[in-house]
């Protein structure tokens, strides 16, 4: 789902300080660091060197003396406050009551909004299917020079290209939903206690209510759901069954991407079972023991069977060099099938919050995935 050309991507805003009486001299540059949030000195020097800062309507330069009285303007062009915008988008429903519904996610949605990603999600769609239809102001964000480079760019990884495993999470703010149950303006992921990343389908919960989405919440955070996951992944994988585990943290050749690293990372376990075996290729079933972020996609490769189709840990075109040249022909067919890593939800077994009744559902595997599949039988 692209997002919508008509939202704008910057606004002009502009920071007005006026020095008081008794203000010590200071560098214009390192003024304007110290009072606006996430400002940098290259930052403030780049907007000074091009004409977004005046001193009474002047252009100063860098090193220049602020003095009482001066008026400092100060022009930077920052995202628009975030909105929940209810969307037209097709769900497809599982299952649903007054307090939580279960669908089946496709391919390319995400599932909500962010900083590079702010309409076109699931929860704009949820919105929409429980009868919302006008936009929701989100809570506003502290005054700052604009985001913070490092979490811009944190968020744009997680919102628009993060995909493979779902990661538990619980919700952050205990307003999410008013007194009556409906979503309100103080989070951007009402009712969202779980998430399969864009280009991952099959089954996820979302709650209705406070009480259902707190209750799921804490399913996730105790380990009590069991998620079960279908991939199918680069060569003939051995065992039957194994336990992958590795501490998960950012890979250091790529900040927005995940790997096992010795340190500053955290623990995760993934059940792996081997279901066929084909010439080049093994469909497996992944069980997560915890939900880190691309945890099925970072322990596969890691063990040299990287998910076909997996452009971010080599199990696209590259992974071609390293089969067998008797069956890379094959191979190369298989992987025209999908433009996705072959992963899919197909199980979430969980606990109702309100009857206590012990809930499986399940996913077929999408036709992408299946295709893939056959061409390698």
């Amino acid at each position: 789902m692209d997002e919508d050309p008509n939202y704008p991507t910057r606004i002009e805003h502009v920071y007005e300080f006026i020095i008081p009486a008794r203000q010590k001299p200071e560098r214009l540059d390192s003024f304007i660091t110290k009072s606006i949030l996430n400002a940098t000195r290259t930052r403030v020097q780049k907007a000074i060197e091009t004409g977004t800062v005046t001193v009474s309507g002047i252009h100063e330069k860098s090193n220049y003396k602020i003095r009482p009285g001066d008026v400092i303007r100060v022009t930077v062009m920052k995202p628009p406050p975030l909105q929940l915008i209810p969307q037209d988008i097709p769900l497809v429903v599982a299952y649903e009551d007054e307090h939580l519904m279960v669908i089946h996610k496709a391919p390319g949605i995400l599932v909500h909004p962010g900083l590079g990603n702010r309409s076109g999600t699931i929860v704009n769609a949820v919105l929409w299917h429980l009868g919302f239809r006008e936009p929701i102001d989100v809570l506003k964000r502290r005054e700052s020079w604009g985001e913070d480079q490092e979490a811009s760019e944190e968020t744009v990884q997680l919102e628009t290209e993060s995909t493979g495993d779902d990661e538990g999470f619980g919700v952050e703010d205990s307003e999410i939903f008013d007194a009556n149950g409906a979503f309100d303006s103080n989070g951007m992921r009402p009712g969202i206690v779980h998430r399969l990343d864009r280009d991952t389908t099959g089954i996820m919960v979302i709650g209705k209510t406070y009480e259902a989405t707190m209750d799921l919440a804490t399913q996730f955070s105790d380990r009590s759901v069991v998620r079960e996951y279908i991939a199918l992944a680069w060569g003939v994988v051995k065992d039957d069954w194994r336990l992958i585990e590795g501490e998960i943290g950012r890979s250091p050749k790529d900040r927005k991407l995940r790997a096992i690293v010795e340190r500053g990372g955290k623990y995760a376990g993934t059940e792996v079972t081997v279901l066929e075996r084909y010439n080049c290729a093994s469909l497996v079933t992944c069980k997560l023991r915890t939900g880190r972020t691309h945890q099925i996609r970072v322990h596969l490769a890691a063990n040299r069977h990287p998910l076909v189709g997996d452009k971010d840990y080599g199990g696209a075109e590259s992974a071609l060099t390293a089969i067998h040249h008797t069956f890379r022909r094959q191979a190369q067919i298989a992987l025209t099938q999908i433009n996705r890593q072959a992963l899919h939800a197909r199980s979430l077994e969980f606990t109702h919050p309100i009857t206590k009744e012990r809930l499986t559902f399940t996913s077929d595997i999408p036709a992408d995935m299946q295709a893939c599949i056959d061409s390698l039988r």
